[in-house]
């Protein structure tokens, strides 16, 4: 029986823990939680407010340092190469930041300037995300004059101005109406056919099902699995993502009343 190759591992997270306090109390939001990322492969992350999902998204994204633990890029941590790290890395956040008196051609000119992409590259690279994301005709209007579907779309070509190896989508489609929502699986679902890396957190479990590749569910910052939606299905004996999330849930909250 021939065995089955994998992908090369991209990130390896390694017992990261993030502890929040104040005077008052300690929040343990990662408990050395450890996970391998392939290069190429769409994983969402999934769990109930205050899994962790936020927490570890932003530790990948290097918008906050971990209490302890590692996270390896191609085998090196990436603390050891910070700058090196964030050019592999596309961001894009829940809430938009785009720069509203900058117009949308502008917002993808600055974003290119900030990695010092050559002039020359750059207004190509540009022209290239504004036709991909059906942008080229809002080129020139402010950023303001954008529905919250292209404001969505526009966040995602800025993460990929600098062609980058890995992108974190942190809720790219919440609040959109399900149309255009479903337009932006297609423009995720595109990055993967290019051999980028996606991590995506997502409160809609249809998206993961049809998204990613392997699904992280999260529980008070621990993982309690990660696989193919299609081999949870058949495990849990469900018909849906959703139905295999709602058990998992069930049975932590019983199992947290039994403890205490």
């Amino acid at each position: 029986m021939q065995e089955l190759l994998l992908p090369p591992i991209i990130l390896e997270i390694k017992e990261l823990v993030k502890i929040y306090s104040d005077n008052i109390k300690v929040v343990r939001a990662l408990d050395k939680l450890s996970l391998t990322i392939f290069k190429g492969e769409i994983l969402a992350l999934l769990g109930v407010n205050g899994a962790g999902k936020t927490t570890l998204s932003s530790i990948l994204a290097t918008l906050h340092p971990p209490t302890s633990g590692d996270v390896l890029f191609n085998g090196v941590s990436i603390y050891k190469h910070v700058d090196q790290y964030r050019a592999a890395l596309g961001f894009c956040p829940q809430r938009p930041n785009l720069d509203y008196e900058l117009t949308v051609e502008e917002n993808l000119l600055f974003a290119g300037r900030y990695y010092l992409i050559a002039e020359g590259v750059l207004k190509k690279r540009v022209i290239e995300l504004l036709e991909q994301f059906d942008l080229m005709k809002y080129a020139k209007f402010n950023v303001t004059a954008l529905s919250g579907g292209y404001k969505q779309r526009l966040l995602i070509a800025r993460s990929l101005i600098h062609q980058p190896e890995i992108v974190i989508f942190d809720e790219p489609t919440v609040a959109l109406d399900p149309n255009i929502r479903r337009q932006l699986w297609e423009n995720i679902k595109t990055l993967k056919m290019q051999g980028i890396t996606v991590l995506l957190t997502t409160h809609y479990l249809e998206e993961a099902e049809y998204l990613a590749d392997r699904v992280c569910i999260l529980h008070e910052g621990k993982i309690l699995l990660v696989d193919q939606a299609e081999n949870l299905k058949r495990q849990f004996n469900k018909k849906n993502l959703e139905e295999v999330f709602l058990h998992l849930m069930k049975e932590e909250s019983a199992n947290t009343e039994s403890r205490e």
